[in-house]
C-alpha cells in the first residue's frame, strides 16, 4: 500500500510540489533540548544512519512557542529512549500536506508518527487507515474515539488546570493593584485568543475563573479578542494593544508569538503568557505561564510501540502525570505570597478537592447550570454532574464551549 501511495504521489507530482518543498529534520539525537528526567539506565546512542523510529509533524517551527513546546518534548523523549527521529516543520493543516508528511515518515521507517495541530487530524486518520502497521497520533484532535482504529490516537492534557493556576497568580496581582489604588475592584482584564474553538474557550474561561477566585477580584470582568490565526505576531500585538487601550489592566493569551507580551512590556501592563516563560524579554510585566509538557506522553507512546504494544486511543495528561506545568514565577512582578498560594491550589487540584469549572462559581445568562449536553462528549452527552463541568475527563480534547457571564467577546 505504501508503494502505491508513493506511485500516486509521483504521478500527481504537480499537485505535490508544495508538500515536497517541506524539509524534514532527521537526527539520531538532539543537539539542544530542555532538561528531562534522567532515565534509570542511559539509553544506547542509535546509529547515525539509523532509520527514524518516531516522527513529528509541526504546523510551524521553533519560532512558534506552541510548536517549540512540542518539539522540545518530542526531542527529550527520543533522547531519553535512545531512538532516532524525524521532524517535519511548517506543514499546512488545511490541505493534504499533513497526509503527505505522515506517509513520507512511514515510508522513511517511522513506527509511530505524531502531529501537533488539530487541523492535521483528518489527514493523519487517512494515513492510519492506509498504513495499519504504523501508529499515528493527532495531538489536540478529537476524531480517534469515533474512528475505531487500533493505530489511530488523540492526546491532550488538562491544561485548563494549568490555566486556572496561572489565573490565580493574575488574581493575586490584581488584588495587590486594587489594594494599592492602581485599579478599581470592577476592573477589566484582557485575553488575546486565537480561534473560537472549545480548546481556546476552555482555556480563557478557566484562567478567568482563577482570577475571580482571589478575594477582592469577584467583580473583575474580561474582554476577549480573537486574532483568527494560531500564529501572527503583528495581529497578536495589535490585539493586546486594543485590549490595553480599551481599559484592560492585565493581559493573558492563547497565542503563539511574543506579540502580546511585548505589547504589555511596552505599556507596563502585567502579563500572563502561554507555552513558556517570557521573563527574559519582558522582565517588568511577565508574571507566569502555563504549558503542556509533552515529553511524558511521547515517551509513553514511543515506549509502547517499541514494546509491540498499543496505547490509549484518547490520552489525557494531568498535573499528576507531569503533563501540565507552570513555568517560573517572576517574583519581581508577582504579588507577595503568590508562590505559596499556587502550591496550595495545585495540591487541591491534584487531590480533586478543587474543580475550576465548579458550577457555583459561574453563570450563563444569570443562571447556574446543572446540566449541559455536548454531542462531542463521548460517553453520553451530559457534561455536568456532582456540581462541576467535567472537562477533559473522558475525551482528551477540551469540550467546554460556554461563554459565561463576565466575559465579553469583542
Amino acid at each position: 500500500m505504501k508503494r502505491t501511495i508513493a506511485l500516486i504521489l509521483a504521478l500527481l507530482m504537480v499537485l505535490g510540489l508544495a508538500a515536497c518543498g517541506k524539509k524534514a529534520e532527521t537526527a539520531p539525537a538532539a543537539t539542544a533540548a530542555p532538561a528531562a528526567e534522567p532515565a534509570a539506565e542511559p539509553a544506547a546512542e542509535p546509529a547515525a544512519d539509523a532509520a527514524p523510529v518516531a516522527g513529528l509533524i509541526c504546523l510551524h517551527d521553533e519560532n512558534s512557542g506552541y510548536d517549540a513546546n512540542f518539539i522540545n518534548g518530542f526531542v527529550a523523549a527520543c533522547e531519553k529512549l535512545g531512538v532516532p527521529y524525524s521532524i517535519k516543520k511548517n506543514i499546512d493543516d488545511t490541505n493534504t500536506e499533513g497526509y503527505d508528511a505522515a506517509c513520507e515518515l512511514a515510508d522513511d521507517g517511522c513506527k509511530v508518527v505524531f502531529s501537533d495541530s488539530y487541523g492535521h487530524g483528518s489527514y493523519l486518520l487517512q494515513a492510519a487507515q492506509e498504513i495499519p502497521e504504523v501508529h499515528f497520533t493527532s495531538c489536540t484532535a478529537d476524531n480517534a474515539a469515533g474512528a475505531g482504529l487500533d493505530n489511530f490516537h488523540n492526546a491532550f492534557a488538562q491544561i485548563h488546570n494549568g490555566r486556572y493556576i496561572a489565573g490565580v497568580a493574575a488574581g493575586m496581582k490584581l488584588a495587590e493593584m486594587i489594594e494599592n489604588g492602581e485599579c478599581a475592584s470592577d476592573c477589566k482584564v484582557g485575553y488575546v485568543a486565537a480561534m473560537p474553538y472549545a480548546e481556546v474557550i476552555s482555556g480563557y474561561t478557566s484562567w478567568f475563573l482563577g482570577v475571580r477566585s482571589v478575594p477582592g477580584c469577584e467583580n473583575v470582568t474580561m474582554d476577549v479578542t480573537y486574532t483568527g490565526t494560531w500564529l501572527d505576531e503583528t495581529l497578536e500585538k495589535e490585539a493586546a494593544e486594543k485590549l490595553i487601550s480599551g481599559g484592560c489592566v492585565l493581559i493573558s493569551q492563547h497565542a503563539d508569538s511574543m506579540g502580546a507580551p511585548n505589547a504589555c512590556e511596552a505599556a507596563g501592563v502585567p502579563n500572563v503568557s502561554y507555552n513558556g516563560s517570557t521573563m527574559a524579554a519582558c522582565p517588568n510585566t511577565y508574571i507566569i505561564s502555563s504549558r503542556i509538557d509533552w515529553e511524558p506522553y511521547f515517551e509513553y507512546a514511543i515506549q509502547a510501540v517499541l514494546n509491540g504494544e498499543g496505547y490509549d486511543t484518547d490520552y489525557i495528561g494531568t498535573l499528576g502525570t507531569g503533563s501540565v506545568k507552570l513555568t517560573e514565577l517572576n517574583g519581581d512582578v508577582a504579588a507577595p505570597g503568590t508562590a505559596e498560594k499556587l502550591a496550595e491550589v495545585e495540591a487541591a487540584l491534584v487531590a480533586g478537592t478543587l474543580h475550576p469549572f465548579a458550577t457555583e462559581n459561574w453563570t450563563v445568562n444569570g443562571e447556574h447550570l446543572d446540566s449541559y449536553d455536548q454531542a462531542a462528549f463521548y460517553e453520553g452527552n451530559e457534561c455536568i454532574w456532582d456540581g462541576y463541568f467535567h472537562e477533559s475527563e473522558t475525551r482528551s480534547a477540551p469540550y467546554f464551549d460556554l461563554i459565561i457571564d463576565g466575559i465579553n467577546v469583542l
